[in-house]
């Protein structure tokens, strides 16, 4: 009988230590709610796209082929040509030309006479202030065979790019493109081109190429240059074309 009961006695104790009850830290980790699934952000938008460089080509479209209308004697001392390219990148605080908006005396000099100051200087104060981002320049372009090249800092502060160059000989004509996105979808593009057309700053009352210097009094606004020199079938033809190319 004691062999027996103490049989029994081992057989009990064995099915208790198989039963459904758990160790303490087991019961504890599965009270435990799960943590938090933490996703990869995909609104590239939000992320910063750091700084970037980009190439400018400036491709001429402006010949008499294209242009027949009064276009310039190429005999002439001063032949058809544009001035260097002025630029920056900068934010939405700034725009070195606007259609609608007065032109600032730098814009207007440039225009008229093909000099980069005081515009270089309008430019740096943007600069100063945080809305512009640095000074982009270029030598002039007299040979239309050949395309004048410029590069342009650019960042997520400051992704918006502005060129101008002077249509010489003209009283206050320039070519140009303001505000060019180059920060799409929250990435910057690896490459962009875009038409530039012909501007008339509101500077000067000259309608011709090689109309005489008349200030305008008062000052008009930088407007779409619709003259019949850059017009085509009624509507206004690209004097250049403008290729950014991120380095």
């Amino acid at each position: 009988m004691k062999l027996q009961t103490k049989l029994m006695t081992v057989l009990t104790l064995t099915a208790l230590s198989f039963s459904g009850c758990k160790p303490k830290a087991v019961e504890n980790e599965a009270a435990s709610p799960p943590a938090a699934s933490v996703e990869p952000s995909t609104d590239m938008a939000s992320a910063s796209a750091g700084p970037a460089k980009y190439r400018i080509e400036f491709t001429p479209l402006w010949t008499k082929a294209s242009f027949p209308f009064e276009y310039p004697d190429t005999s002439l001392i001063h032949k058809p040509h544009f001035s260097g390219l002025i630029g920056t990148a900068h934010n939405d605080g700034y725009h070195l030309f606007a259609e609608g908006q007065m032109p600032t005396p730098g814009l207007e000099r440039l225009s008229e006479m093909g000099k980069h100051d005081p515009l270089d200087a309008e430019i740096k104060a943007a600069i100063a202030a945080g809305n512009a981002l640095a000074l982009t320049e270029s030598e002039p372009l007299k040979d239309f065979t050949l395309t004048a090249t410029a590069e342009i800092v650019i960042d997520d502060a400051h992704p918006m790019a502005s060129i101008v160059a002077m249509i010489a000989p003209s009283p206050d004509w320039f070519a140009g493109v303001s505000d060019v996105n180059l920060l799409e979808n929250g990435a910057w593009v690896a490459t962009k081109t875009v038409d530039v057309n012909a501007w008339d700053s509101g500077g000067d009352d000259g309608t011709t190429y090689l109309a005489d210097d008349k200030d305008a009094d008062p000052k008009k606004p930088t407007s779409l240059n619709k003259s019949r020199h850059f017009l085509k079938d009624g509507n206004p033809m690209p004097v250049g074309r403008l290729t950014f190319t991120r380095m």
